[in-house]
């Protein structure tokens, strides 16, 4: 096999860019509510001397930012170049800062593989035609949860103590994120614009636990499995904050693969998953991202998230009719 490539394209997020960006934000709060965009949009060029072309195309694989783009890179190139042994491929790697960026790739078949978000997946799957693959079991579990977190010394103790505080979603399509946060509001008769004095994107959950830490904003919705990850790994920023609310249990976002994605090469890529925890060295590389091994999806996992899209979506046509 050719000596094994990948072909980056990823944000790295610049040093004090988060801090630096969302304290001048707040600072400049005003009292209303409009939502205010954090853009981490600063970009390095990543290339590899001595490259050269593939007899075949690579295998184009997308993950959705859910941590930032460089702790992403870092914690699945190892997986990935895992597959691309396993399938004799190249592979090229995606990244974007959006998850609706990565639907739009999958819909055009400009990508082949893709993590994304249990939101996404549900509101998006018959829309832009993916199939799930396999999805993580992390601590005997396929089940994540959103967690509601605020400064550890802060005297929050419910959702309903940050009316009129700062908070902060990740990805304006992401379910711990945005969604389930978003929910709890509407289980209030609150919607985010007027309970919240100011809202950010982080677009990253790392970034959301770096800002509560930080005392940049008052709150923030979080993947439990990225929160837990960093608890156990480097709990510098964990540890200085508190979950003050845990929302029911979510189907784990999965791997999908693009509608063009030729059948055999997905039955392979589900044996190579499947079976990766009983080969040595894929093991090892499931035990430093915490995870137990792959599993076969199933849809009723995802059920709670499609009753919140559902009960939601039926509060805007209320909100619209005449």
């Amino acid at each position: 096999m050719t000596s094994q490539r990948f072909l980056l394209r990823y944000a790295r997020l610049v040093p004090g860019v988060l801090a630096l960006g969302l304290a001048l934000m707040i600072a400049g709060c005003s009292g209303d509510s409009d939502k205010a965009v954090v853009d981490f949009s600063k970009t390095v060029p990543v290339t590899r001397p001595g490259d050269r072309a593939s007899p075949t195309p690579p295998l184009r694989v997308a993950v959705a930012a859910m941590i930032s783009p460089k702790e992403t890179f870092d914690l699945y190139r190892q997986i990935l170049a895992y597959l691309g042994r396993k399938l004799d491929k190249d592979l090229e790697f995606v990244q974007r800062k959006t998850y609706g960026e990565i639907d739009e790739l999958l819909q055009k078949n400009q990508i082949d593989l893709a993590f994304i978000c249990s939101g996404p997946y549900v509101a998006g799957r018959e829309k832009f035609g993916f199939e799930p693959l396999a999805v993580p079991e992390v601590k005997g579990s396929h089940f994540y949860y959103s967690y509601l977190i605020v400064n550890k010394e802060s005297s929050f103790q419910r959702l309903e103590d940050l009316k009129g505080h700062t908070f902060a979603f990740t990805d304006p399509d992401s379910n711990t994120g945005r969604l389930a946060p978003t929910y709890w509001l509407a289980e209030m008769h609150e919607k985010p614009e007027t309970f919240f004095s100011r809202i950010v994107y982080t677009y990253s959950h790392d970034n959301s636990i770096m800002a509560v830490a930080r005392n940049l904003v008052d709150g923030a919705a979080v993947d439990s499995l990225i929160w837990e990850f960093y608890q156990e790994k480097t709990p510098a920023f964990t540890a200085k904050t508190r979950i003050i609310k845990k929302s029911e249990p979510y189907g784990i976002p999965p791997l999908v693969a693009s509608s063009g994605l030729p059948a055999p090469l997905k039955e392979r890529l589900r044996e190579i998953m499947f079976t990766m925890h009983r080969d040595p060295e894929g093991k090892k590389i499931l035990a430093e991202l915490m995870i137990d091994r792959f599993i076969p999806p199933q849809e009723a996992w995802y059920e709670s998230l499609r009753r919140m899209h559902q009960s939601l979506a039926g509060q805007k046509d209320k909100a619209h009719a005449p």
